[in-house]
Order: structure tokens, then C-alpha cells, then sequence
């Protein structure tokens, strides 16, 4: 029988029962729940997958013990008390990273730190047998939470918070956290399947933590967790297996042109899917688009919005990509197409401002740029892969389409491999 331990999830304040619901969809049982924190069981498997999973918590605590303490002689007693060695090799390296306090007599952090970091030595000093602690071993942070005398004693399994997901490479002024941003999702009626507008999004914390909500991409599996190196509490297979359980639960529906020169067919089937009603989700075939547009002409001609604007006339869709899957070099003849195209505009006016405006109106705005990079490694002087940024600033012809869904003038100007004139940046 695997053992169950009480761990804790600490959360911003008044979002516990979001916190408490994210938990039990994990399948656990809670133990308790008060303010800024949810407690629950589970064994070493729930620490590795409550650390990627969960997007709300701040971090994952392992509860090692608590004392009621009004004076620090019952503080160090208490904590002496607690089976430290069940959690602590020899070779631990262990510190007091953070201490608590809230309507208690003991309100000294750094007098509680000191203390209960002396009680823990003297307790490990009694089951090793030895004096004198290396400490050059896998990190084991305490925290302490002290509320009216009573003191909760716990490691962090986390290290950096749980709102650092890994994919943030920059960040703007004032941030809003990605936890809180979540969770602020959670309580709206948003679902997957309908819009969401963030006209001041700043670093685009709300549309990317809805992105991977809707995409189902657990936040951690990105990023390394402190507990990692536990090897005597938490074995390295219980993180490969919530790692991999999160890549399983990723929805690849999202497109991947592959060796075919159809970024214009996919942008373009990318902008009609933008431009469906908010209770419309349909997935149409891009390869239908390539294949049955009433031209003989190559899947890889139609990047020309001329061109492109004749496929869609002729076209014998839009028909779904569930019925013609992407890829397989064949499309049936006898599809019949499950809306139409009514209405193609283009911008005889590519200003910012008629951008912006046509994406709000319409979801998206399909466009070309110069693109020198064939595949995902190739190296390219006007890319910077540190931010993800792709900024051209010479004269040749276009030849890749891609698909304008927002904008952000707050991009600054210095994340581009070639900086600009003004900060601002568009999210395709």
C-alpha cells in the first residue's frame, strides 16, 4: 500500500474553492481547507503530478509535522519531536526558507528560522549519530506557518513557484501572475469552445493561460521542480509519469503544415474558424482546401491572396478535418461542405490601426511575410528564439503565410533580433 502523506497547496486568498476543485479533479481527498491554502493527501505520485498540474496553487508543501508553541522553548520541543529523518538523508541540505506569522505571540520570523532550524539539527544529530552536517546534498527548504500559536511545519517540493509555467521568456510592467490569471479564467463561464477578448493584455498573461486551458496543456510539464532530487521520498518515475500523462492529454489538433508548402491553405482555414460564431466550433480540412479547389495547380501554389482568393471560389468545402485528415495525400470527391463561404475581404489599407481593427471585427487577418527559416532549428539573423520575436526588415517577396490574431503595443522593441522603431508586436 503506497503512503499518504498530508500535503499542502498554498493559493492567493479568496481563491480556495478553485484551488479545491482543481484538486479533486486529480482525484484526491481534502483534508482541509482555509485561508490562502488547500491541505490534501497523497503519496509521492500526487506530489510530481500535483506540481504539474495544478494551475492555481502557489506551490506543493510536504507537511512533515505541527506544534502548538507560545514560547520558544516549546517551539524548539515541538519540532525536535517531529521525525525529520523520515524526509532528511544525511546528506540533506535543509534551511528555514520562510517563516509566517499571524495573530501568535511568537511573531519573529528570523528568531522562529533560527529556532527551528537548531531543533531539526538536534533531532538528525540523535538518529545519524554524528555532529556536523555536510550538507551537500539535494536542497530540502522548511517553511513554518504560524497561525494563533499554531505552527505547521512543511518542505517545499516546488522551488520556484508554480507560477513560473517556463514558457515566459520576458516579461511587461505590473504583471498579473499566472496563477491568479487562471483561476480568474476559472470563474468566468469561459470554455474552450467560445471567444475570449483581452483588449489590455500586456504580456498576454489571460490569453495564453486560456490558450493552454483550452489546448490542455498542464502548466508545469515545461519546467523542473525542486523535489526532483528527492530520490529517497519520490522516485524519478513518478515525475516521468506526470510528465508523460500530461504530453497524452495535449489536444494536437493545432496544425502542422510539415514538408508541404500549405501555410496558405492553413491560415486560411485558421481565419474561417476565427470568424464562426462564438457557439460554432468546427475544424475545417485544410488539405480539402489543397486538393479539391477545382484547380490542377500544386498543394504548394496559393500563397498569392489572388491565387488564394480563386481556391476559395472554387472550392468544394469547407468540409471538416475530421472527415480529411491533414497529410495523407488524399482527399474523397464525395464531401459535402458543412457551411460556405460568403464574403473574402481584402486590405487595400494595411494600416495598424485598419489591422487591429479588422481582427477585432473578424477574429483574425490572413497575411505574407519573408520568412528564411525552413524548419523549426534552422538559424535566422531576424529571429530571436530567446523571445520567440521574428522581425524582417529587408525588400523581397513574401513566401509564408501567417495568421494575425491580436496585438500587442506594449511588445518592446528590444525583444526583436533587429529592433524597430517603437515597441508593439502582433501574436500569430
Amino acid at each position: 500500500m503506497k503512503e499518504l502523506m498530508e500535503l499542502m497547496a498554498p493559493c492567493h486568498f479568496g481563491l480556495e474553492a478553485v484551488l479545491k476543485r482543481e484538486i479533486q479533479d486529480l482525484g484526491y481527498e481534502i483534508s482541509c481547507v482555509e485561508d490562502g491554502r488547500v491541505t490534501f493527501y497523497g503519496d509521492a505520485q500526487a506530489i510530481a503530478v500535483a506540481n504539474v498540474f495544478l494551475r492555481t496553487a502557489e506551490r506543493i508543501l510536504l507537511k512533515v509535522g505541527s506544534v502548538h508553541a507560545v514560547t520558544y522553548d516549546e517551539l524548539f520541543e515541538g519540532v525536535r519531536a517531529m521525525p525529520w529523518e523520515r524526509y532528511l538523508p544525511i546528506d540533506a541540505k535543509f534551511w528555514v526558507t520562510k517563516a509566517t506569522t499571524v495573530k501568535s505571540r511568537l511573531f519573529s520570523p528570523s528568531d522562529i528560522q533560527s529556532i527551528v532550524k537548531k531543533a531539526v539539527v538536534e533531532r538528525l544529530k540523535g538518529v545519524y549519530r554524528v555532529n556536523w552536517f555536510a550538507e551537500d546534498g539535494a536542497a530540502y527548504p522548511i517553511r513554518v506557518f504560524f497561525m494563533k500559536d499554531e505552527a505547521v511545519l512543511t518542505l517545499d517540493t516546488t522551488g520556484e513557484s508554480l507560477h513560473k509555467r517556463g514558457y515566459r521568456k520576458l516579461t511587461a510592467k505590473a504583471p498579473i501572475s499566472e496563477t491568479l490569471a487562471a483561476a480568474l479564467i476559472m470563474l468566468t463561464p469561459w470554455k474552450a469552445d467560445r471567444i475570449l477578448v483581452d483588449p489590455f493584455c500586456g504580456s498576454g498573461t489571460f490569453p495564453i493561460e486560456a490558450a493552454m486551458m483550452a489546448a490542455n496543456i498542464a502548466p508545469g510539464m515545461e519546467r523542473s521542480f525542486l523535489a526532483e532530487n528527492w530520490d529517497n521520498l519520490i522516485l524519478r518515475r513518478n515525475w516521468y509519469d506526470a510528465v508523460e500523462e500530461a504530453q497524452d492529454l495535449v489536444d494536437s489538433s493545432v496544425k502542422n503544415q510539415g514538408s508541404y508548402g500549405t501555410c496558405w491553405a492553413i491560415t486560411a482555414t485558421y481565419a474561417l474558424e476565427t470568424a464562426l460564431l462564438p457557439e460554432e466550433r468546427i475544424v475545417f480540412s485544410a488539405d480539402h482546401l489543397t486538393r479539391r479547389n477545382s484547380f490542377t495547380a500544386s498543394v504548394n501554389d496559393g500563397g498569392d491572396y489572388l491565387m488564394l482568393m480563386a481556391y476559395l471560389c472554387g472550392w468544394q468545402g469547407p468540409v471538416t478535418e475530421e472527415e480529411d485528415p491533414y497529410g495523407d495525400e488524399y482527399s474523397p470527391d464525395d464531401l459535402e461542405p458543412v457551411v460556405h463561404v460568403q464574403e473574402v475581404r481584402v486590405l487595400l489599407d494595411s494600416s495598424i490601426e485598419k489591422i487591429k481593427e479588422t481582427v477585432y471585427t473578424y477574429g483574425s487577418v490572413q497575411t505574407s511575410l519573408f520568412m528564411d527559416r525552413t524548419t523549426a532549428s534552422a538559424d535566422s539573423g531576424y529571429y530571436n528564439e530567446a523571445t520567440s520575436s521574428y522581425y524582417y526588415t529587408e525588400e523581397i517577396t513574401q513566401n509564408h503565410d501567417v495568421l494575425i490574431l491580436g496585438w500587442d503595443d506594449a511588445w518592446p522593441a528590444e525583444a526583436f533580433a533587429a529592433a524597430p522603431g517603437q515597441d508593439g508586436a502582433y501574436p500569430e
